[in-house]
């Protein structure tokens, strides 16, 4: 072969993996870029038909063996909600104390063993249809194994009031260890469930429901049932309602929060899960969302590239790859979205505390993106694995 040839076969080479690389990380950078971007627009109050004031709100709680944690979670809504809001913590399929710990501290329990019925949509089914039943006119959820802020419950009632069909709150996921990994974790989801979320509410999209601090109307539930039951219920009812035309307001300044398991397999397994699922759901609704993109509905490309983009670890190793391609047009792209990943960190770490040491775990990334890398085959299984409920270790 002549030196011509060579450095055509070598083109058309390097031209294949541009294509492939960009085809790939191409959902997850116009999603960052449309979040992003969002943030430096601003702040718009959206006006929102009057509506009655709230009679009575119900927060329930699905919880599967929190003995642990269950008692401080029903402290912290009470010391929030007064008489504001009943507390109804769901006792799924328990081995515990969970029941009795959580009757102790105020609230009403339901019982519910199904050994059949697995996963927390099964938990939060039974506990909505109750609180319809008991004369519910809005719902909230809350995990177990959390705390909320003062004014979690007032603000909640103040956003359904003012005529919202459902609402998100932020949530927070704190780091407890002192490991790189466990910070940065942290860091990535402070943009996955803030900085996403509030970049979707300044366009007027549908913030996203993240199965931890959020609400709904009665009227909601009844007009879009929940029937979620995946590794990712959440994510798989928020593409229920927006299917149906509804859309879910974020609200920053009411704080739900949980905390990363510092054990390193609990932390595997919890990642797995999550990241898993969101493949099975990909899988599942990247059809019927194209549909409505194609009759009209181009609000759906905002949700379609959340669920079809990689995770972030994933999409900066193969923009590395794309920026370091002897091509002009893959460098450019490349570095462009390196560019945007970085500001999408930065405003991440601005937006929680200690945004210097933050920074300083930024050196840690390396190490973090090949840990995620040995998650592969976890996240494969878990894309196939049906919804059980593994409570997560302590």
């Amino acid at each position: 072969m002549t030196t011509v040839g060579l450095g055509s076969s070598m083109n058309i080479f390097f031209l294949l993996i541009a294509v492939v690389l960009i085809t790939a990380t191409l959902p997850l950078v116009l999603e960052l870029l449309i979040v992003t971007s969002a943030l430096f627009v601003p702040r718009r109050r959206t006006k929102l038909p009057p509506t009655q004031k709230l009679r009575r709100l119900t927060i329930v709680v699905p919880a599967h063996n929190e003995d642990l944690l269950v008692a401080r979670c029903v402290t912290s809504l009470r010391a929030s909600a007064g008489q504001a809001a009943q507390i109804l913590v769901v006792a799924h399929n328990c081995t515990d104390t969970t029941a009795e710990l959580a009757r102790e501290a105020g609230a009403e329990v339901l019982v519910f063993d199904d050994p059949a019925a697995r996963g927390k949509g099964h938990a939060l089914r039974v506990g909505f249809a109750a609180a319809l039943a008991a004369g519910a006119d809005a719902l909230a959820v809350v995990d177990a194994d959390s705390t909320v802020s003062a004014n979690f419950v007032p603000m909640i009632h103040q956003a359904l009031s003012e005529g919202a069909d459902a609402l998100q709150c932020r949530y927070e996921m704190k780091s407890l260890s002192d490991k790189g990994n466990s910070g940065l974790a942290s860091l990535a989801f402070r943009g996955f469930t803030f900085i996403r979320p509030m970049g979707r509410d300044r366009l007027g999209f549908s913030a996203g429901i993240l199965g931890n601090g959020f609400a709904l109307t009665a009227k909601t539930l009844r007009e879009v049932p929940y029937e979620a039951f995946s590794l990712v219920e959440d994510l798989e009812y928020h593409l229920h309602l927006l299917l149906a035309h509804k859309r879910v307001r974020f609200i920053e300044y009411a704080v739900v929060s949980a905390e990363l398991p510092v054990a390193r397999t609990a932390e595997v397994s919890q990642r797995a899960r999550w990241e898993g699922g969101r493949i099975r759901v990909a899988k599942m609704w990247t059809g019927p969302l194209l549909r409505e993109i194609l009759r009209g509905r181009l609000s759906m490309i905002e949700p379609l590239m959340d669920i079809t983009g990689m995770p972030l670890a994933f999409g900066v190793s193969a923009l590395i790859m794309v920026s370091i391609l002897p091509l002009p047009v893959a460098r450019i792209y490349g570095l462009f979205s390196l560019a945007l990943v970085l500001t999408h960190v930065l405003l991440a770490a601005w937006a929680g505390p200690h945004f210097f040491r933050t920074l300083r775990l930024l050196a840690m990334a390396p190490f973090y993106i090949l840990w995620k890398f040995r998650l592969v085959p976890r996240l494969i299984r878990a894309s196939h694995s049906e919804a059980a409920w593994i409570r997560t270790s302590r």
